[in-house]
């Protein structure tokens, strides 16, 4: 499985390369390229430094089997314009992304197999499943989400935290979001409140918590090493060069898969 590394040289996209190297999940560095904008950091294997220099050079950057992005959100319509004109499925492995962003993802998994999570740890996938499960029988129950990341990280909540909240809307349609609260009032029965912590070197934490006033359920998801996130961005990429028609998937699906 031949891999367009989008972000090639940071942490991430050195993580794909690295396991790429070990053929994980079938992957391969022979035919492997990158893009990222420090393409200079790019040691032995070849890196645009954009879609639109990947683009003039087709017949070595269109030649791979799946595009794995750990880039920005910011590079993402670009990158979907080059799937598209050139058929190669993508899997999403940003966060971050603007509405209009979001729209380009949807509009593009018409046309190309996109697999599009906030977090792409098995874990967390079942940490979401369980939660939806217990969300559903417990209808009573209150839910609050706790998530924690190293101080370097820039959105808050995590995208991972807002697709556990979205999740527990599907079994809770009246439901309300609330991140940081803060001010004076009770606390409304419908309310899903989401805390951030940004705090030194945590790769990732997420604690779902469900309380009744007699019971309290308490989910919890810490991930050690960001590698996982990279294993799982490559068992994604595998899912989808399994001959996957155009669509939009997720880990709801690799999980169904397994």
């Amino acid at each position: 499985m031949k891999l367009l590394i989008s972000g090639l040289v940071g942490h991430m996209g050195a993580q794909v390369a690295r396991l790429a190297m070990e053929g994980c999940r079938g992957a391969t560095m022979d035919g492997t390229v990158g893009v990222d904008l420090n393409a200079c950091g790019a040691e032995g294997m070849p890196c645009a430094t954009s879609f639109a220099e990947a683009d003039a050079n087709a017949a070595t950057y269109a030649a791979v089997d799946c595009i794995v992005d750990f880039s920005h959100h910011i590079a993402t319509e670009d990158l979907l314009s080059f799937a598209v004109k050139h058929g190669i499925p993508v899997v999403l492995a940003t966060t971050g992304h603007t509405p209009e962003e979001r729209e380009a993802i949807e509009r593009a998994a018409t046309q190309i197999p996109v697999f599009f999570a906030a977090n792409f740890s098995l874990g967390v996938a079942l940490l979401i499943d369980t939660a939806r499960q217990v969300a559903a029988a417990m209808p009573e129950a209150e839910i609050e989400i706790i998530e924690k990341h190293h101080n370097r990280k820039l959105d808050a909540p995590s995208g991972t935290a807002l697709a556990i909240a979205n999740a527990l809307c599907e079994v809770r349609p009246d439901a309300e979001i609330v991140t940081g609260r803060s001010g004076y009032g009770k606390r409304t029965p419908t309310e899903i409140g989401i805390h951030a912590i940004r705090m030194g070197n945590i790769v990732g934490e997420h604690e779902v918590i469900i309380g009744t006033p007699n019971q309290t359920i308490t989910l919890k998801h810490e991930a050690h090493d960001r590698a996982l996130f990279a294993e799982g961005a490559l068992a994604a990429a595998e899912f989808l060069c399994k001959g996957k028609n155009a669509g939009l998937y997720n880990m709801t699906d690799l999980v169904a898969k397994n």
